[in-house]
Formats: C-alpha cells, structure tokens, sequence
C-alpha cells in the first residue's frame, strides 16, 4: 500500500482512499492517506467529478481510526447517511454566541465595526456571553444605530444555531460529527464555521481533545470572504503545531484565497474545465510536476490526480467506492 503524505515508512494509521490508476485505465497498489500526523488538503472538481463523494470516503475512514477525531461541516446535507456504515452522528449546529469573537459578529451580520450601529454590536459581543445578553445590551441604546443592531442580532436569533450554553463540543473520540448545514442561509454558514475552526484551535491548543481533529468542510467557496475565513485560513497555517488537519472540498478553487491552495500538502483534483479553476491550480502548482497541470486532470466520475507535496509526486487513482449510500448524488426522473 502506498501512503500519501507520509514522510517515512513508520507503521501508523492511514485512511483508504483508492487505487493508482493506470494509463489503460486498470488498477494497481492500494493508495491511503496518512493519518499519523496533521495535513492541509485540498479537495477539487467541478460538479458531478467525485470531490464530495471523496469527502465522504475520507470521513468513513476517520470514524474507523483509532486516534483521530473529526467535524464535518455539511452545507449540502450531502453526508446525512454517514451514521449507515460507521460511527458518526448527524446534527443540527448549535453554537454558544460567545464562540464568535466581536469581529466576527460584525462580519457576520454586515454591520462594520466603523460605523455606530457596528460600534455598539462590537461592545455588547465583547461584554456579554449569549444573544439575549446581547440584545438587552443593545435594548439600552434607544438610538437609529441601537435599533439597527438589535433588528440584525433579531435575524442571527431567527437562525436558530446559537444556543445559551456556555460551551459546544464539536469533536468526539467515538464518533465522526456531521454538522447538517443544509438549510442555513450563507452568514449562519459562515458562522457556524468560524465557531467551529475557533473552537477546535482553541482546544486542540489546550491539550483539550485526546486524538488528532480534522475538521471537513465541503463546497468551502460558499465561506470565502465571510467571517469563516479567517478561522480557516488560522487553520490551514497555525493548525500543524497542535496537530489539526483541514479539508476543504470545492467545485471552485478559483474562488478561494490563493493560500487555501498553496497551504495545501495533499491536493486531489478531479475533473475541471472553468479557465480561472485551472488558472488557481497553476499559479500555486509545485515545481517538481512537469508539464502543466490541466493536461494530467482526469475526465471520468471517481478519477482524480494526487499531488503530494511530502514525496514531490503526482499519482493518477481511482477513488475507493464508498460504504454508505453517497448522500451526495443528483436526483434523477428515472
């Protein structure tokens, strides 16, 4: 078997994830994917390739590791049949108002921190640990800026995600956790997320979590310029240290911040056509892959490239079929 980012031959576990691909189209070695250790990866292909059923065939395999924990962040609730193959959980997000740091809540709610109704948003998040704490905050600012805040901190409310506790565990050692996304609008998204990658941090630097975390995240272009990225930009470039790993699974790496794809030490890229996508993956493209990256992209569903920027190489696979039913597929009339 032959493992990606694994810089030695140290027994240590992997996650399945397919077979080399010959150019004939047969099968060789089984391909995994190191789990010994934290990893940035990028997950790439344009709609209807594989990038979330590959997704889910690393998140089967983490709930089968010893060792590891994990968080996947479902916008598509395209992960719900997880819990059918492996221990994994499906829930609806519920994050304390406190997980957000003022900054945040300003991005979220599009109320920058310049201006007064922004100003006075920034207080009553530094101050106070929940939203009705917030809002009796505000309810002391009988001013147009004071109603403007309470009337956006009324729609955060309306999104049904914050929750009064004090503390929100997003990480299990018994099981994958599936945060379902599906019906949030694109702010509670970048919310959720932003709780989820500062939380994670934070207690991964605290010695808090007894296995590695990963944390999945699909269809990551929804986020980029949201609050969320600054959680998951901390991620990809602070989280080797206390020992996260990062996926970030999208249809539109064009659509990423240039270090989403330069940070990344396991790129797998399946199928892609838009000019600015390949563009991405070119400009942050390693030097020791010869020839230009669009022309070794495959065409087939389940077909990917591999870059693995621990050995320098690039490696053709077909990802592994998943266990449980792909929660990802396209509806159809027949």
């Amino acid at each position: 078997m032959h493992v990606l980012g694994r810089p030695d031959d140290t027994a240590a576990p992997v996650l399945p994830l397919g077979q080399f691909r010959a150019p004939d189209g047969s099968h060789g070695a089984r391909v995994a994917v190191d789990a010994n250790g934290p990893h940035a990866a990028l997950v790439v292909g344009k709609r209807g390739s594989g990038k979330t059923y590959t997704l889910g065939v690393l998140a089967e395999a983490l709930a089968r590791t010893d060792g590891v924990t994990a968080v996947v962040i479902d916008p598509m609730r395209a992960f719900a049949t997880l819990p059918d193959a492996v221990p994994a959980t499906v829930t609806r997000p519920r994050i304390p108002a406190a997980a957000l740091p003022p900054q945040a809540w300003c991005d979220v709610l599009n109320l920058p921190p310049h201006t007064p109704a922004g100003a006075l948003l920034w207080q009553a998040a530094a101050e106070t640990d929940t939203l009705d704490a917030m809002a009796d905050r505000l309810g002391e600012h009988e001013t147009p800026a004071g109603r403007a805040a309470r009337n956006a901190l009324a729609l955060a409310d309306s999104w049904d995600v914050f929750t009064s506790t004090d503390e929100t565990r997003f990480l299990d050692s018994d099981h994958v956790t599936v945060l379902d996304c599906a019906a949030l609008p694109r702010p509670a998204l970048a919310a959720v997320t932003r709780a989820v990658t500062d939380t994670v941090y934070e207690t991964a630097i605290a010695g808090g979590v007894d296995a590695l975390p990963w944390v999945l995240l699909d269809e990551a272009h929804a986020v980029t310029g949201t609050a969320a990225w600054p959680g998951l930009r901390r991620l990809l470039t602070r989280g080797r240290k206390p020992g996260i790993s990062t996926v970030l699974a999208t249809q539109r790496p064009g659509a990423l911040p240039p270090s989403a794809v330069s940070q990344a030490d396991l790129l797998v890229a399946h199928r892609l056509t838009a000019r600015d996508d390949l563009d991405a993956l070119e400009t942050a493209s390693p030097t020791y892959l010869t020839g230009a990256l669009a022309d070794s992209l495959p065409r087939a569903p389940g077909d990917a490239l591999v870059v693995d920027d621990t050995s320098e190489t690039a490696h053709d696979l077909t990802v592994r079929e998943r266990d449980a039913i792909h929660g990802g597929r396209s509806r159809t009339v027949v």
